[in-house]
């Protein structure tokens, strides 16, 4: 059914198939109270979209409202783009993932990151998750800057033995291997092999004529008083502590610039919508083709759903974490304090990525579904916040799916 429905902040047009109000009930209800600001969701099971909805204010400063063709930067759901890149690569048989970097990048080899392997750098296990130095002022829009620095930084724990998140470095240490291997730079490799083949409004790298269509960012501001996590107390409390220099030994990085818009951050940086986000994980939720052709092989798919990588205390999130190759896996921590704000709570067999604030896009291949939410308003903590796993709960429910009391959704 055609959807026009009046929230606060606006209005909610697109579609929603029958069995599916529940998903559009969310929707609107995360406008209505939950503070949603602008926003997009889309949800489609094998090749029938099923959910395609956009609403709210895309800048409340001026009343412009979140149209059809609205994106906005979706933060560390990039890191999946990315990691779909090394995929491919490595299906063409160009990557070896068990290899040592130095095979592809000789440079990078020193200071203790000899025996790094292209799948540490994707299971957040290499220790580079941040950088001792300050980066130069503007230094996250400068490629080349930013691989000079990987070259000379040491890890930050023997590489293997453990993992932390490599919140924005994830995009130069996976994306340097991408450049070296095909020849390509890492947004230009994304739009060639995955991007335009699929049709889909998704940069690493906004080209200037889609500036005009970008959503600001709404930044977080918690309450006062309100409870922090633990990576928030150690960021405060400790300038030298991985979890200060990874969120805020940045160059000054301004996430509403047009230059930030335009670097290739591939740990954060990607602009897109729910629409084009789900789109991307439609042949990842299957047997890897698309119309046109095959994106990847069903090996490779089964490959990107392992588990490689899980830990009791991720050294950067401060939380029990697990990841497969690039793509996060189901985080049940609601038995945390903060745990509602520290989980992501999908399929056993979905695997995908959440962003900063709240936004996420995932593929079960279980049940032949890709799912994508993206908004302008952050929310709370380090994973999904209640905007986003709602909807996420919702479309599982309508999926037949009857519980996710064991840390994954089961029917």
């Amino acid at each position: 059914m055609e959807v026009n429905e009046s929230v606060d902040n606006g209005n909610v047009h697109g579609f929603c198939e029958a069995g599916f109000e529940l998903v559009l009930d969310e929707f609107l209800q995360n406008f209505n109270e939950r503070s949603e600001v602008g926003a997009s969701v889309c949800v489609r099971v094998g090749d029938q979209t099923k959910v395609d909805l956009w609403g709210g204010l895309s800048s409340p400063e001026d009343k412009t409202p979140w149209e059809k063709d609205t994106v906005s930067i979706v933060f560390s759901c990039t890191k999946a783009a990315v990691a779909l890149c090394a995929h491919i690569l490595a299906d063409r048989g160009e990557l070896d993932l068990f290899a040592p970097v130095t095979d592809y990048w000789p440079e990078f080899g020193k200071e203790g990151k000899e025996a790094i392997t292209v799948a540490m750098m994707l299971n957040h296990s290499a220790g580079l998750p941040a950088f001792r130095e300050p980066i130069k002022t503007g230094g996250y829009y400068d490629w080349d800057y930013m691989v000079k620095r990987l070259e000379e930084e040491a890890p930050f724990w023997e590489p293997g033995t453990r993992n932390g998140y490599h919140m924005v470095s994830f995009g130069w240490t996976v994306g340097e291997l991408i450049a070296r291997v095909s020849g390509k730079t890492l947004g230009q490799f994304f739009s060639d092999e995955v991007a335009s083949p699929l049709g889909l409004d998704f940069w690493i790298g906004l080209p200037k004529e889609i500036e005009t269509r970008v959503s600001p960012i709404i930044i977080f501001v918690p309450s006062p008083g309100e409870p922090v996590t633990e990576f928030v107390e150690k960021l405060v409390s400790d300038k030298t502590s991985i979890q200060y220099l990874s969120f805020l030994n940045s160059g000054g990085f301004d996430v509403n610039t047009k230059e930030a818009h335009a670097a290739m951050i591939g740990g954060g940086g990607g602009i897109t919508n729910a629409r084009s986000l789900c789109g991307m994980y439609v042949p990842l939720s299957g047997d890897g083709t698309y119309q046109e052709g095959q994106l990847v092989s069903q090996d490779t798919i089964a490959r990107m759903r392992q588990i490689s990588m899980a830990t009791q205390q991720d050294a950067t999130l401060l939380i029990p974490s697990r990841f497969s190759l690039g793509f996060m896996k189901s985080m049940d921590n609601r038995h945390r304090p903060l745990g509602h704000v520290e989980s992501l709570i999908i399929g056993e067999k979905a695997f995908g990525h959440g962003g900063a604030g709240g936004s996420l896009g995932f593929a079960d291949p279980e049940c032949s579904l890709a799912f994508a939410y993206t908004m302008n308003k952050m929310g709370y903590g380090i994973l999904l916040n209640e905007r986003g796993q709602s909807l996420v709960d919702a479309t599982y429910r309508s999926l037949g799916y009857r519980s996710n009391q064991s840390g994954v959704w089961i029917r």
